[in-house]
């Protein structure tokens, strides 16, 4: 499966204003926050999802992306390969979500083929910090 759109698209993508980012720590210096963190101070609205915090960045974090009320663009994951099936469900029950990105080390093809199926773009394995300051 071709895992990344191409720089233009990936351009378009970025050109988003708001991203849920599922599995967003609390914790400084974990991959998990300082991606968010970066992404906020990038002027992005980054809306946490952790079950287990009550606040990052300043902001109420939310249980699951069913929680969340607002519109989203991109949800950007970072929980395991196998938990990506279950948050794909959630994506597609929604109609706001242009683009499921999984962070780096995060693969699962069968997502992916749901997502683009949906008519959204999807890309696995890739950093969004990464591809921001690449392509930004």
């Amino acid at each position: 499966m071709n895992d990344s759109p191409d720089d233009a698209t990936l351009h378009e993508i970025l050109d988003a204003d708001t991203i849920a980012v599922v599995g967003c720590s609390s914790t400084p210096g974990k991959d998990a926050h300082e991606i968010p963190r970066y992404l906020k101070d990038a002027g992005y609205t980054v809306i946490p999802v952790n079950p287990y915090a009550d606040e990052i960045f300043g902001h109420s974090a939310v249980d699951s992306l069913d929680a969340v009320e607002q519109e989203i663009d991109i949800v950007d994951v970072f929980r395991p390969s196998a938990e990506v099936g279950g948050i794909v469900e959630s994506v597609l029950d929604r109609s706001d979500v242009d683009t499921v990105w999984l962070q780096l080390g995060i693969r699962n093809d069968r997502a992916g083929r749901q997502i683009r199926k949906s008519g959204r773009q999807f890309v696995q394995d890739s950093c969004l910090k990464v591809e921001h300051r690449r392509l930004k």
